[in-house]
């Protein structure tokens, strides 16, 4: 079995956008600076502002979460994938065989109209097709999706499927919808019939729940793109989904997990449904772990067979740690047997890899 991060990233840079279509250039993001130089640079994408080209104040947070502890330093060029083969090697020097790659921008909404959506999806999955193919096959990918067109989205998934892709990748709150809206449904039987998996990440595709919810002072994105993810992944049990497609797996993406035992603690008391024993197992959900979780006692409520873990490879937030792998190794205290779930069996069962 390969070493597999189940938690990498991409930072798009005007490299991504390259791959637009001629007939669709108008809709091309541009970079823009919003006041405060290379660091303040952000994204116009459809009429407003949305995302940053490069990690944010990257420099000064990277020495200050390696005094804590957690190495978050990438080589620039490895974290854009203007290189492929620095990435490929810095892999190596880590441990890694195999990166499953997530978008940055999309972590957000990134356009209001379906026709912008589209040629911007369309573009990043021909971009990341082209970065597969160069990786021999280390790289793989989750496809962002032109959600607001499910037809569009539908067709872009074989695509995607078809050069390297392994998931969906999708946020807890889809504009106005939930993960288990019935609107999601040709989507889930589409990714059930091409074994791939619905993977959801820590983002937020509502503009107004999100700045309502990133109003506190210090709360970095803890209310607005974490705590989603928990309510998405309580909602997701409780509307019993995963038996609507029975070989439909999903995972929950960069927000830890010692908050499973939580959430299912409430399903259980609340009564709100049925839930067979090992209810991740058979619900075909995983989870990412960090470092500094209690996984022994996460274990307890999840089991062995449903957590992975990721390195957030690229960005510089409360989830990276490139080293993570050999953190786990060293610190974990795990069960050698766990510990080969955690970083091979588990991940590979996700992706179908």
């Amino acid at each position: 079995m390969p070493v597999i991060d189940a938690d990498a990233h991409v930072v798009e840079s005007d490299r991504t956008w390259e791959y637009i279509e001629p007939s669709e250039q108008e809709f091309r993001p541009r970079i823009v600076d919003t006041g405060g130089g290379l660091l303040r640079q952000q994204w116009f994408i459809d009429g407003k502002i949305r995302g940053f080209p490069r990690p944010v104040g990257a420099i000064s947070r990277a020495e200050v979460l390696l005094g804590l502890g957690r190495d978050v330093r990438t080589p620039e060029e490895a974290s854009g994938m203007e290189n492929v083969g620095v990435r490929l090697d810095h892999m190596t020097e880590l441990g890694i065989d195999i990166q499953v790659v997530h978008p940055t921008i999309f972590i957000e909404q990134v356009a209001d109209r379906p026709n912008v959506e589209v040629a911007i999806c369309k573009a990043y999955n021909r971009w990341m097709a082209d970065i597969w193919k160069q990786s021999n096959g280390r790289i793989r990918w989750t496809a962002p999706l032109p959600l607001l067109s499910m037809p569009d989205a539908l067709d872009l998934m074989e695509f995607s499927k078809d050069n390297g892709a392994v998931g969906v990748f999708m946020r807890p709150i889809e504009g106005e919808r939930l993960i288990p809206d019935p609107y999601f449904f040709p989507l889930y039987q589409k990714a059930s019939d091409l074994d791939m998996a619905i993977a959801v990440h820590v983002g937020n595709a509502n503009p107004k729940v999100k700045d309502v919810m990133s109003g506190a002072p210090n709360a970095g994105g803890f209310p607005s793109f974490l705590l989603p993810i928990v309510a998405s992944f309580h909602a997701v049990i409780a509307s019993g989904l995963p038996k609507e497609f029975p070989k439909l797996r999903f995972a929950f993406i960069e927000a830890a997990a010692e908050w499973v035992p939580y959430a299912l603690k409430d399903i259980w008391r609340g009564g709100r449904a049925q839930l067979p024993d090992d209810v991740l197992k058979d619900y075909r959900i995983y989870v990412t772990t960090q470092t500094s979780d209690d996984i022994p006692y996460i274990v307890k409520y999840a089991g062995e067979d449903t957590l992975v873990i990721g390195t957030d490879y690229g960005h510089f937030d409360v989830s990276a740690e490139v080293d993570a792998f050999r953190k786990l190794e060293k610190e974990g205290n795990l069960e050698p047997h766990l510990l080969k779930k955690i970083l091979e069996d588990n991940p590979a069962a996700l992706y179908s890899i």
